[in-house]
């Protein structure tokens, strides 16, 4: 048989196939596992970590960590025999996790805290969770102060719907009591015009603002060269004197009849209004101490002595305000929210204290004590609410 020549080109044989091949694995393998080990543990060059956590098989160590806001680094250390991973939990949401760290290893995680306190896994589920607090400090309050047009998107498109329905309502409330002048019903009339304060009451701290409106739907005769005889002497008032003063009805359409129109204009430019969050966040403070500086000591409803009633709407519409806000400055200053919320219970606590089963009493029923106190609890939330600024302004 004739001896074949020796192949000399074409396809390499296939052990050297083979080999390279295996060759090729082994350098992936080696590359991969120097990948991990550099992922794993801390190089010369890291920069160390604000904490250490080492997690065993059965607990962390330590346990429960206290720590400034901020952002804050954790070296977590497996020193049990099994892959970890290493959570911080707000109540069943994780603010921020560590995986896959292998027996033996160690990884650092990097997190924003804000206050608050924080449950920590610890390596196994069946594993008791540690704890984490996180107390304010400079830096938390600087990152937390940062709290950009977004997060008052909401509050400001909840409170113009507050607006618009109130206004919207004041304006019904108008007419019935135009209706009811109109059919020369008094007794009617004067319980109309009780309801047709209330929603006025509650928008007061932004239609204030406008004050032609202001001066025709809301004047008080002490204010006036006249007083009741004078030409400005419109709106809510005029037709109060008439009620409950002269005791009649007659007259007053005309009064009525412009009150209607002067809310349908304030319901048209609160539907328009421009609100920014400088201004959201300064008019419950406005109102809390106009309240406190006089409304409160002198009252304004001189006839019906209805001043309680007011107060309580004019309550109403600084906390609906004072509530869109707190959920704003609670992640940022728990501790103003917290105070935010003392002050309106304490408002809220006195005039249930001042209701009787028929609702609230004549003015001229609360003596100059309860007038007091329930001017400087207002007070004290004009004084709360002026944190506002310097927190989320």
């Amino acid at each position: 048989m004739p001896e074949q020549p020796e192949q000399t080109g074409g396809a390499p044989s296939s052990r050297w196939v083979y080999g390279g091949l295996v060759g090729a694995i082994l350098l992936m393998v080696a590359g991969g596992v120097a990948f991990y080990l550099a992922t794993q543990r801390k190089g010369p060059d890291t920069a160390a970590a604000d904490y250490t956590v080492s997690v065993s098989a059965k607990s962390c160590e330590p346990n429960e960590i206290t720590v400034p806001g901020g952002k804050r680094s954790f070296e977590i250390v497996n020193t049990s025999d099994r892959p970890i991973e290493w959570e911080i939990l707000d109540g069943v949401m994780v603010v921020a996790e560590q995986e896959n760290i292998a027996p033996g290893f160690r990884q650092t995680l990097t997190a924003q805290l804000a206050p608050g306190e924080y449950e920590i896994t610890c390596g196994l589920l069946s594993n008791p969770r540690g704890k984490l607090v996180v107390t304010e400090s400079k830096e938390s309050r600087a990152a937390a102060a940062d709290v950009g047009l977004r997060k008052f998107l909401g509050p400001l498109s909840e409170y113009r719907v507050y607006l618009v329905l109130q206004s919207a309502r004041a304006v019904a409330e108008a007419e019935d009591l135009a209706a009811s002048i109109e059919a020369g019903d008094l007794e009617d009339a004067r319980v109309q015009w009780e309801e047709a304060r209330l929603p006025y009451k509650r928008v007061e701290p932004v239609a204030y603002r406008f004050s032609d409106l202001e001066n025709a739907i809301d004047p008080v005769a002490d204010y006036l060269a006249k007083r009741e005889d004078d030409p400005a002497f419109t709106g809510y008032h005029r037709i109060e004197y008439g009620l409950f003063e002269e005791n009649t009805t007659e007259g007053l359409q005309p009064a009525a009849d412009q009150l209607v129109t002067d809310l349908k204009t304030l319901k048209e430019r609160l539907a328009e209004l421009k609100l920014d969050p400088a201004l959201l966040i300064s008019i419950p403070a406005d109102m809390s101490r106009q309240l406190a500086q006089g409304k409160i000591a002198d009252g304004e409803d001189r006839y019906a002595e209805t001043d309680l009633a007011d107060i309580a709407a004019n309550f109403e519409g600084i906390a609906k305000i004072t509530g869109l806000l707190q959920s704003v400055v609670k992640p940022v200053d728990a501790g103003l929210e917290a105070q935010i919320e003392e002050d309106l219970a304490d408002i809220e606590s006195q005039l249930a204290a001042l209701k009787t089963e028929g609702g609230y009493p004549p003015y001229s029923e609360v003596d100059d004590s309860a007038r007091a106190a329930l001017a400087d609890a207002f007070g004290a939330l004009a004084d709360t609410l002026d944190r506002l600024n310097s927190v989320i302004g």
